[in-house]
């Protein structure tokens, strides 16, 4: 599936995810639940590697 973005919305899609990543950075820290803090990262990830493609940074193999 492709999805076409004007630029206004892929800077709005990206601040929202932006945003997101930091609140998940602070709950990781503030986790101490080690299951539950593997989900947080794992989410993190997945925010990360969403990110960076719409950056449009390569993705490695394996991710995204």
């Amino acid at each position: 599936m492709e999805l076409i973005l004007s630029d206004e919305e892929r800077e709005f899609l990206f601040n929202i995810l932006e945003q997101r990543q930091q609140e998940l950075l602070k709950e990781i820290a503030h986790t101490d639940r080690r299951e539950f803090k593997q989900a947080l990262r794992k989410n993190e990830q997945l925010l990360d590697c969403l990110i960076g493609r719409l950056r449009g940074e390569a993705v490695p193999a394996g991710r995204g």
